[in-house]
């Protein structure tokens, strides 16, 4: 009997917690009962989720931007159907199939000209990853740099082009030759390239861990200081790309050509993982010189027909949609709704980013209670008042979002791109109400620490449960043991509240 999707889904609905911390990451599982994000979603529609009891809840996270068109969206999802019943020759490998032709054709198509080739694999960090390969072996260099606090991945490679210490702790050492450079500072780029060793600069056009964006004059001399000592460019728009930013590529508002473009996230239609290096047609040659070199660089799911029909369904709900155009409209309906926010409550500081990709900077009042309330959370920890805003926004008026990343005030937003006004208002009023409660007193405090206080009590009593054997996961198989030849289990140390709420969750 084949497996019954919906069989296994009704029978182990309430397991999904259990099995995470037993099998899976059980510090994710603990963060999210802890703030109280741990919801049972049954279903994804649109700008929505929807949990086992039909509470609908806004999506503005969009699974790290992944979910550009809305959750089950139908043109992809027939596209795929259909595949399935092709019975398609799926990785031959040893062919020239016709989808992945197709797909790269489109993107070449919407890239500069100077653009002419594309390598697939399956995410942003792989993307990155043949980015840095590609890079060296066309100029012949080692070094490669990248902007501080920047984020391009979670892999090696990709890893040692991360600004942010909280991935790479633990893991060193990293590659050599990888160093930073301060965002937005053409003059420190500048003293680094002139040296003649360095393959490449790799940057996102927007910072996705600050929401941080720089002029066009910056990025106008970042291209002439990379092309003047022969630095190959390389724009990270895993996250930025596909419509985010009101544009198709981020780097069009600066009118930039750079020469090595990543691409993943949207592109994937929310299905099938997929990614994406773009390049010309010399820096591809590089790598593949002769018939010797035709594999030199491969992934074995890159091309996968499944993720081909997921991109090209994709480019064409995007074009048949208007979807970038759309998305261009609701990011500026949606920055000047935060901006009227930003007039009356001077907790607000910035409002940072372009189109839907949107950062919500929050700084220390001028007077008044709630300034008490932000200097208590930031001596807790720097960045929690943050996290008081977004657990208000999902437990009380359903709404996810997330802490842009580690020790920042930042509330990142990354709806769906096909969100409209009605999406726009409720989040605005939402956020209106969590921070009228805030001026008004103690309200904000007492609800983040019921909702710690709850998460704790249902982390003691999955360890209760656990413990007489109540709960419903499998038994596990041995003794797993911590770093201190312990258990891992009970005697691990509960986190606190605030710094189990403070972390921003996942690396997107």
């Amino acid at each position: 009997m084949p497996f019954d999707v919906a069989s296994a889904l009704a029978q182990r609905c309430g397991d999904a917690v259990a099995l995470h911390e037993r099998y899976l990451n059980r510090q994710l599982a603990r963060v999210l009962r802890t703030i109280g994000f741990d919801g049972r979603y049954v279903r994804g529609e649109g700008s929505y989720l929807y949990d086992q009891d039909g509470q609908r809840y806004l999506d503005f996270l969009a699974g790290f931007g992944v979910y550009a068109l809305g959750r089950s969206h139908p043109g992809v999802k027939a596209a795929l159907h259909q595949a399935l019943d092709l019975d398609l020759p799926n990785m031959v490998q040893l062919d020239c199939a016709l989808l992945p032709g197709l797909l790269a054709e489109q993107l070449v198509s919407r890239s500069h000209s100077g653009i002419e080739r594309v390598f697939f694999c399956n995410s942003g960090a792989e993307a990155v990853e043949a980015a840095i390969k590609f890079a060296r072996q066309a100029t012949g260099r080692s070094r490669v740099l990248y902007a501080e606090h920047a984020f391009h991945g979670l892999t090696n490679g990709a890893l040692s082009l991360n600004g942010g210490q909280e991935f790479r702790r633990g893991f060193g050492p990293l590659l050599p030759g990888f160093d930073a450079v301060p965002f937005g500072d053409v003059d420190a780029l500048r003293r680094e390239v002139r040296s003649g060793d360095v393959a490449a600069f790799v940057v996102e056009p927007i910072q996705g861990k600050s929401l941080d964006s720089a002029d066009t004059g910056y990025w106008s001399a970042v291209q002439e200081v990379c092309h003047q000592h022969g630095t190959l460019l390389v724009m990270d728009e895993v996250q930025t790309g596909l419509g985010r930013t009101g544009r198709f590529f981020a780097h069009e508002h600066w009118d930039l050509r750079p020469d090595i473009i990543t691409v993943s996230k949207a592109l994937s239609g929310g299905y099938v993982p997929v990614g994406a290096m773009l390049t010309s047609d010399r820096i591809f040659s590089t790598v593949y010189r002769s018939m010797a070199d035709a594999v030199k660089h491969s992934s074995t799911f890159g091309r996968n027909q499944l993720a081909m029909v997921a991109g090209l369904a994709t480019l064409t709900a995007f074009d048949e949609e208007d979807v970038i155009a759309r998305a261009e409209r609701s990011g500026r309906a949606l920055r000047a709704a935060l901006a009227s926010l930003a007039e009356r409550y001077d907790v607000i500081g910035a409002i940072r980013g372009e189109g839907l990709m949107i950062g919500i900077e929050f700084t220390e009042p001028a007077a008044g209670p709630l300034r008490r309330v932000f200097r208590t959370a930031e001596r807790l920890r720097h960045g929690l008042f943050a996290q008081m805003i977004v657990v208000p926004l999902y437990g009380r008026h359903r709404i996810l979002t997330q802490v842009a990343a580690d020790n920042v005030n930042i509330v990142k937003l990354l709806p769906p791109l096909i969100v409209g006004q009605a999406e726009i208002s409720y989040f605005t009023e939402a956020l209106d109400d969590v921070l009228a409660d805030a001026y008004r007193g103690g309200g904000l405090v007492t609800e983040f620490g019921r909702t710690m206080a709850r998460g704790a009590l249902g982390r003691r009593s999955g360890h209760r449960a656990r413990a007489t054997g109540h709960d419903r996961a499998p038994a596990a198989h041995g003794t797993i043991r911590n770093g201190h030849g312990a258990p891992v289990g009970e005697q691990e140390p509960v986190p606190t509240g605030q710094d189990a709420a403070a972390r921003p969750l996942g690396s997107g």
